[in-house]
């Protein structure tokens, strides 16, 4: 195993010192074996640090690289950048590997030759201890080998998948040859990051086997609850998201079939956005963020992209309730991207 290719596994680390050696133990338990591990300590202030280096002086292929905290698309970047091994994945700080996932994946990807091989997933509630499986199998099952539009065509219309890095192994060399980076600051990177992936791999293939898992806590960024400017800063991130995934659509349109799957993902993004107004309380915020969504062109990519009867009904109606929640008195361009004090 030791002469196999090479595997680089990236781990941005800020502050997980509770739950980091269980996960370094996971990774070290590996059934494949022909690993580098590269750690990118993201400028913690606990122990994560000190605990990084101490695998590190005990395994030759732990590496550890320090950075003032920029968050995990800096560090995953950062990673990307000295990894040496042909294919890449990533891991977050406070999760498990199941000992077979990458033995799986990495025997996926040799034998049929894949830019990208993506297994399933357990989500697990760290204080409850409930498990379940990301994707049922009754809404995809383990696939034969398919273009990267294809499979993400087919993922995403499950409405189960999601754009999560850690799910797969990815081939370094493409990644490169794209110049491929996560956004830095961006919360959710990995949906636009994974799609541009998508796009260009040529060969993919998915495992119904639940390899990695994934635990959802009260800190967990799509688990906290916002209310007022920390709210509207939030969304901004995700009407972001919705312009990054339109570019790419029409960026690679006359490369890749635009499945209406692609399309509509800008949709679904938007419509996010729409929910968290119907929750913010704070009258003020809320116009704010209304006032985001139009200036920003959010609300035309959200009708443009509909391709189904389904979604066509849910853009219509949040058309209808954001025109009728809009206050017309204050102009859109005033009241968005204006400075929020975060309370």
């Amino acid at each position: 195993m030791n002469d196999s290719p090479k595997l680089s596994v990236i781990i941005p680390l800020y502050n997980a010192a509770e739950h980091f050696p269980a996960c370094m133990d996971s990774l070290l338990a590996q059934t494949w074996t022909a690993l580098e591990i590269i750690i990118v300590n993201d400028g913690s202030t606990d122990t994560s640090a000190e605990i990084a280096q101490a695998y590190a002086d005990a395994h030759p292929n732990i590496r550890v690289l320090h950075q003032a905290n920029a968050g995990a698309s800096v560090a995953r970047n950062r990673g990307l950048e000295v990894a040496t091994g042909e294919y890449v994945a990533f891991v977050d700080a406070d999760d498990l590997l199941y000992p077979r996932m990458y033995e799986t994946l990495m025997g996926m990807a040799l034998q049929d030759d894949l830019d990208v091989a993506q297994c399933n997933a357990d989500w697990s509630d760290r204080t409850s201890g409930h498990t379940w499986l990301s994707i049922p199998t009754d809404r995809l099952t383990s696939t034969g080998v398919l273009s990267g539009p294809e499979w993400l065509r087919k993922a995403l219309a499950t409405r189960r998948w999601t754009h999560v890095v850690w799910m797969g192994v990815y081939r370094l060399s493409l990644i490169r040859e794209l110049n491929l980076k996560f956004v830095p600051g961006l919360h959710h990177q990995d949906i636009v990051w994974t799609t541009e992936f998508m796009f260009n791999a040529r060969r993919a293939r998915y495992t119904q086997e639940a390899y990695y898992k994934y635990f959802l806590h009260n800190q967990s960024v799509s688990r906290l609850k916002r209310q007022g400017a920390k709210n509207a800063h939030y969304q901004r991130h995700y009407i972001k998201i919705t312009r990054l995934l339109d570019k790419l659509n029409n960026d690679y349109a006359a490369k890749i079939p635009i499945y209406p799957e692609f399309r509509e993902q800008v949709t679904r993004e938007a419509l996010r956005v729409c929910h968290a107004v119907r929750k913010e309380k704070d009258p003020e915020i809320k116009q704010v963020i209304i006032a985001d969504i139009f200036s920003s062109g959010m609300y035309k990519r959200m009708m443009k992209n509909v391709r189904s009867l389904k979604l066509g009904y849910q853009a219509v109606l949040w058309s209808y309730r954001l025109n009728s929640w809009r206050d017309k008195r204050i102009a859109a361009r005033r009241t968005a991207r204006r400075p929020i004090r975060v309370r």
